[in-house]
């Protein structure tokens, strides 16, 4: 039971993870598309304003997740971390790259040194999420098998499956960020800022969407198991969520509802977490390594659940009052939909 909670919690900040850093990955494609020096100024100072309190805060969830599946469940720390550590080193090196790039860009005067700072936020924001995706892939599909490098160090994540994932996850990360951003830029009175980003968040929408029911037919062919676990009762109901979720969430962009649509949204893309969570229960790795056989002794994990509690209980105080510092509204924030006059005016 303590272990099963344990990995409810590592899910919990995997989910964190995806929602919030997820969003500034999102934000450096945009980044990347937003054009030229002069006409994605603007733009790139709302992402840079959204992203700049919060990206090193984001990250916190990821070393929460590495230490606690190192700590409570070595075996399967063991497995995947030595089966795929070649994508997962890629990660490592774009989240390092990212970083750099985007704290460096902040403080040249330079403009050719901006832009290969910002070339380099920018690409390592679009690689990272994708060899997560492509990571995630290969355990869902049962090319992780236990034990110490056990499973080929390529085919495990170059397959169908993995390269679908990685997409998704990029686009999921797109789509996110787009949503974020309108009502950051609404907020701050930007509202032509707004309606961009809403027209792009409703295109990578469409984009996710199609990779989603894309993905049905790849993960049918390719991974056998993981479609029979995805569509048993337990998994299925997530998976529906999520599909109602995420057509919710372009309805309430069409509509112009930017706070309610950040809700949808995050419920659309957690709820294919937990559906993927659910689909392998019990088991961690597929096929064959249960919770119970992957987890640490009982004191070990008693010792670790205190641990994170404590942790957790210090933590979660600060990251909430940091976000709610940063979202604060103005006094002066316009109404929730954008008036019918604005929104003629933005168009051009």
């Amino acid at each position: 039971m303590l272990a099963t909670g344990l990995l409810a919690l590592a899910w919990t900040g995997l989910s964190a993870y995806l929602l919030l850093a997820g969003a500034d990955f999102g934000g450096g494609l945009w980044d990347l598309l937003a054009g030229g020096s002069q006409r994605g100024a603007r733009q790139r100072a709302l992402i840079e304003h959204s992203v700049g309190p919060v990206w090193e805060a984001n990250h916190v969830w990821l070393i929460f997740v590495l230490v606690l599946v190192w700590t409570a469940f070595p075996p399967l720390f063991a497995a995947v971390s030595s089966t795929l550590y070649i994508p997962l080193t890629l990660v490592a090196l774009g989240v390092i790259a990212r970083g750099s790039a985007f704290a460096f860009r902040k403080a040249v005067t330079e403009l050719w040194q901006r832009r290969l700072f910002g070339a380099a936020f920018a690409f390592s924001s679009l690689v990272t999420p994708f060899f997560l995706g492509a990571a995630g892939g290969a355990i869902a599909s049962g090319r992780v098998p236990p034990g110490i490098a056990a499973g080929d160090v390529v085919s495990s994540w170059c397959n169908p499956t993995s390269a679908l994932a990685g997409a998704f996850t990029v686009g999921v990360c797109a789509y996110l960020a787009a949503v974020y951003l309108t009502a950051d830029a609404r907020r701050g009175g930007q509202l032509d800022l707004a309606e961009q980003f809403r027209r792009r968040g409703l295109a990578a929408g469409v984009v996710v969407g199609g990779l989603a029911l894309a993905g049905l037919l790849v993960v049918h062919a390719d991974s056998p198991l993981l479609y029979a676990r995805l569509t048993r009762p337990v998994a299925l109901p997530l998976v529906v969520l999520s599909i109602l979720a995420g057509v919710l969430s372009l309805g309430l962009l069409l509509a112009r509802r930017f706070l309610l649509v950040r809700l949808s949204a995050a419920l659309a893309v957690a709820a294919v977490l937990w559906g993927w969570a659910l689909a392998q229960y019990p088991d961690v790795l597929l096929p064959g390594l249960t919770i119970g056989q992957a987890a640490a002794p009982p004191a070990t994990l008693l010792a670790t659940a205190l641990c994170m509690v404590v942790g957790l209980v210090l933590l979660l105080p600060s990251l909430i009052w940091l976000f709610l510092l940063f979202q604060r509204p103005s006094p002066a924030e316009p109404s929730e939909e954008l008036p019918q006059e604005d929104h003629r005016r933005n168009r051009w």
